[in-house]
């Protein structure tokens, strides 16, 4: 069942994603588990307590911020077992959870901004999916850039809440974004959150690993069905250089 949810909220997601009018009218997942780490960072994470206890609260904090949207989407999901059509519901709730069709139009805009109007645009569109600065970047730093970007989003935003989603359906996709979310907001190696948020960043780690793989063989497997790609050098390239990337992760799509 919950692969098929998995399947179907992929196929709908792509076709439509998510509608702008109901990003007005109620935001985002996403940005509800934001309230929700920023909440707790604010009431568990002080500066002047020690590092042994900042990392204890950041656990319990990663647990309530895994177990809340978990216990919210298996009781969703729960409920529309009962409902006629309450698979296909569940299915269209899960698309809120996958970034396919805005990162396919992200990564497009960067092409076609190079393509009709030159460094400049091209760098303005790049900006938008990337966190360095494309000032100093030429067509091909912005290319290289936009297809990182595009590799480590594609398990991220797509892969990885995909597969969460065909383990544990609504809740372990739900699950998964939040502690994905997590790990953005919180999991960095800074005076403020390198205790407080050191299970966020180890706890992606972990529920990336499966999605990483398999997102580099996906990719592999669709060199096969591109013209001029060697899918037996993506092959080695992968063996040989994703143990090179400080990310346990981020090496295996990129």
């Amino acid at each position: 069942m919950s692969v098929l949810i998995a399947f179907l909220s992929l196929a709908v997601e792509f076709a439509l994603g998510y509608p702008d009018w109901l990003f007005r009218a109620i935001g985002h997942p996403v940005t509800w588990f934001g309230r929700l780490i920023s909440f707790l960072d604010r009431r568990l994470n002080h500066a002047a307590d020690p590092d042994a206890l900042r990392r204890k609260r950041g656990v319990q904090a990663l647990l309530v911020i895994v177990l809340v949207p978990a216990t919210i989407g298996l009781g969703v999901q729960i409920l529309f077992w009962f409902v006629p059509m309450g698979l296909i519901v569940t299915a269209l709730l899960a698309t809120s959870l996958l970034s396919q069709k805005s990162l396919y139009e992200h990564v497009e805009a960067v092409a076609d901004a190079l393509d009709t109007g030159g460094l400049a645009l091209g760098r303005v569109a790049v900006s938008r999916i990337v966190g360095r600065d494309p000032e100093t970047l030429d067509r091909a730093g912005i290319s290289r850039a936009a297809i990182e970007s595009l590799a480590e989003n594609f398990s991220d935003g797509i892969v990885a809440p995909a597969f969460w989603i065909g383990v544990g359906g609504l809740a372990g996709g739900a699950a998964y974004k939040a502690a994905n979310t997590a790990d953005s907001m919180i999991g960095h190696r800074t005076p403020r959150h390198e205790a407080f948020g050191w299970a966020a960043a180890r706890f992606d780690d972990w529920i990336n690993l499966p999605a990483s793989r398999l997102t580099a063989l996906l990719i592999m497997l669709a060199a096969f069905l591109v013209k001029g790609a060697d899918a037996k050098n993506a092959w080695h390239a992968v063996w040989r250089d994703a143990k090179k990337h400080r990310s346990p992760n981020a090496g295996w799509p990129e």
